[in-house]
């Protein structure tokens, strides 16, 4: 028995030791003091200079999609209607303005024309006889009821010509040129602008109402970036900035624009629209398509120094400030936005007038993590 309960008092004592945790070693701590021998010093080719006051910039990364005005987005339809006869679009083809985009036929061009024809013909009378009641009214050879009643009939008939003609303007027919021998059943629809077709919404032999878009066209004269950016940073935003923007499947090709305006409404997810115009176009930019963009936001007047000066370690930044002769202080400091070679400081009034190590910082923190350790 007393074996049993030595056995077990040895077993608790096993299990007490391996539960007790182990010793860590604590990881160095590095001095905040460095001293540098002649020797050292020459090796190390070390820089010093005071803090810097420079404009710097710093990169807004936003993103949005290829879009254009709605002044050159045409919607193309019939303001009579009519049967399609033929067509030969596509959706992304080219087309120039003034090209053919439709024939169209129906009957009611036929009835147009010759309403026009025969009112034109009718004008022709009423005029002659407004100017001969005209002339014996002047004469007392007629009463004034019969010269007003001519008169009204050759206004009326005269409006009623002008109002033909403008429906024949509207589906392409030039009055003028209209004869009784060149009467057609069927119009042409022309481009008014030169692009391309975004959509094609018909099919040959397919009855257009007036209300019904045949095809969509888009000028891309004057396509635009429209981007998505966030309330937080509408403050560093302003017209004329530049932007570099790209696709996701092209990410080394870039195209350059400026801003051209910012919104002043913010949608539900405290973001508006800053709409960019592209400083060169180019045809694979189609609307809709989806690009990342990167906006250069410019500091005026930021505290620096240069990037060889600053050394970042386990998320903290510092820099070296002179601390007398071959002695080197290693100070904690805020790091700001990165440009052209330099590094925004946050400085305090501890900062102000010391001298910093400006290049090879990196050779002293490794020997003050060396001495640490």
């Amino acid at each position: 028995m007393k074996q049993y309960i030595l056995i077990l008092l040895v077993l608790l004592l096993q299990a007490c030791s391996s539960n007790k945790p182990s010793e860590e070693k604590a990881a160095p701590v590095a001095s905040t003091d460095v001293r540098l021998t002649d020797k050292e010093k020459e090796n190390a080719h070390i820089e010093m200079g005071k803090l810097e006051r420079r404009n710097v910039s710093s990169i807004l990364k936003v993103n949005g999609i290829v879009d254009v005005p709605p002044q050159n987005m045409i919607s193309v339809s019939v303001p009579l209607g009519g049967y399609l006869k033929s067509t030969q679009l596509l959706p992304g083809m080219h087309i120039a303005k003034g090209e053919v985009l439709a024939v169209l036929e129906d009957i009611q061009y036929i009835q147009l024309q010759q309403d026009y024809l025969a009112a034109n013909a009718q004008l022709g009378f009423s005029e002659a006889d407004f100017k001969r009641q005209q002339e014996l009214n002047k004469n007392k050879n007629a009463s004034d009821k019969v010269f007003e009643q001519a008169n009204a009939d050759y206004k009326s008939q005269k409006a009623l010509v002008r109002a033909l003609a403008e429906k024949l303007a509207l589906i392409g027919i030039d009055a003028a040129s209209l004869t009784d021998d060149n009467i057609s059943r069927s119009i042409v629809l022309r481009s008014p602008i030169n692009g391309y077709v975004s959509s094609v919404n018909v099919n040959v032999g397919k009855y257009i109402n007036p209300s019904d878009v045949l095809f969509e066209l888009v000028n891309p004269d004057d396509i635009h970036l429209t981007l998505t950016v966030f309330e937080r940073d509408l403050y560093k935003l302003s017209i004329g900035q530049a932007v570099t923007a790209y696709t996701n499947g092209a990410i080394d090709k870039e195209y350059q624009g400026k801003i051209l305006l910012v919104g002043k409404n913010l949608s539900a997810s405290r973001s508006t629209e800053v709409h960019c115009h592209f400083d060169k176009y180019d045809k694979a930019l189609v609307p809709g398509t989806y690009m990342n963009a990167e906006i250069a936001v410019l500091t005026n007047d930021a505290t620096v120094l240069p990037e060889d000066a600053i050394v970042e370690h386990n998320g903290e930044t510092y820099a070296f400030a002179a601390n007398g002769k071959d002695s080197y202080e290693m100070i904690k400091v805020k790091a700001g936005i990165a440009d052209k070679g330099y590094r925004e400081i946050i400085v305090d009034a501890a900062m102000e007038g010391k001298e910093f190590v400006t290049k090879n910082a990196y050779t002293l923190f490794m020997k003050a993590m060396n001495k640490a350790e």
